[in-house]
């Protein structure tokens, strides 16, 4: 996903403009302002240069352009013979998206006229689950339950390096997944997350690994009912100064058939493995889909979802919620403002627009 937007308000808010929160403020609310629909699951999210526009990968393999200025949001289709199953991938480079799907393929896209500028076949053996974007926009990583993480050089297409330390199992024997990947503000680190609760942290030029961390909790094995599991890790974040990693995913579960644990976040001081904090929110439940810090690392954004959705803001200082209300939908992925006051969400059949400040702070 995007990490933030460009400009100072999220377009077609109701709400009266304001000026970014000063150093030490907090949110203090979340209030959905406008939402708009989807033909399909929004998966990912990336955005324009031009705040009022944003892309979103959909489960009917297409990607999506909306101008969040009309008034009237109708999303329109991004070009055509795109891929063949679920967008799960989207980053912008400059004026070029990069998209990966469930078709194993990526795709280069001019994000103005929605031409395919190229295409890789078979980027990977097998489902790609998420892309992430070097600061720079130089570099793309993509993960997938090939269990291998590979880069790309953003301009070329050309594959630079593919790492493969995930287990290609379980260890209960079932298939894993690698779902998440992201990296540090600094450029300097990649991080990736699998199916079991485990992250590695390498360096994100040459591939070495520079930290292991475990987050079991977020794994759930059911040996009778099923014989199958359920969890694992949805989403990653490093800090703004890249010594902290938020992981976030699912509690343990009882019926594993069902989004029934609570949402679960775990923060780390990842180069000394500290675990930070353990959050586990008692009001919703479902998979924490997307993260993202705050300005001056000040707080942890979240969101995600089971059947419903949420989006729950979490103070770094104490590890305390600082508020939190329902999404209209099960979100995937979101981006923040880059006054950080507001977010772009997207999720199942819907995208929103949310306030994370009253007009008062």
């Amino acid at each position: 996903m995007e990490a933030t937007m460009d400009e100072n308000n999220i377009p077609g808010s109701t709400e009266p403009q304001a000026a970014a929160p000063t150093a030490g403020t907090l949110p203090n609310s979340v209030k959905v302002q406008k939402t708009f629909s989807l033909p399909g699951i929004g998966f990912c999210l990336a955005t324009a240069s031009d705040e009022s526009l944003i892309y979103a990968g959909l489960s009917d393999f297409s990607i999506v352009r909306a101008n969040l200025s009309s008034e009237k949001i109708e999303p329109s289709a991004l070009g055509t013979a795109g891929h063949t199953s679920y967008v799960m991938g989207l980053v912008r480079c400059g004026e070029t998206l990069v998209s990966g799907g469930y078709d194993c393929s990526l795709i280069w896209w001019n994000a103005d006229g929605g031409e395919i500028i190229r295409r890789v076949v078979d980027a990977h053996a097998r489902w790609i689950r998420m892309l992430a974007v070097s600061p720079d926009q130089t570099r793309i990583a993509s993960v997938a339950d090939d269990m291998q993480t590979k880069l790309w050089d953003a301009a070329t297409g050309e594959c630079l390096a593919t790492w493969g330390d995930y287990e290609l199992k379980t260890p209960h024997g079932f298939p894993s997944m690698l779902y998440a990947v992201a990296y540090s503000a600094d450029g300097k680190w990649l991080a990736t997350g699998d199916r079991t609760g485990r992250v590695l942290v390498r360096d994100a030029t040459n591939g070495q690994l520079a930290a292991t961390i475990e987050t079991p909790f977020m794994y759930t094995w059911d040996p009778t009912a099923r014989r199958h599991s359920i969890g694992g890790i949805r989403s990653l974040a490093f800090s703004n100064d890249s010594s902290q990693l938020a992981v976030g995913g699912m509690g343990k579960v009882g019926n594993i058939d069902h989004l029934e644990g609570v949402s679960r976040i775990e923060v780390f001081n990842w180069q000394t493995g500290t675990r930070r904090f353990e959050i586990e929110d008692s009001k919703h439940k479902g998979l924490v889909e997307a993260l993202q810090f705050g300005p001056e690392d000040a707080y942890l954004v979240a969101a995600g979802g089971d059947n419903s959705g949420f989006v729950s803001v979490w103070n770094m200082a104490d590890g305390k919620l600082l508020t939190q209300d329902n999404a209209p939908m099960h979100v995937h992925d979101f981006a923040l403002s880059a006054d950080s006051r507001s977010l772009i969400a997207v999720g199942h059949q819907q995208g929103a627009a949310i306030d994370l400040f009253s007009v008062q702070a």
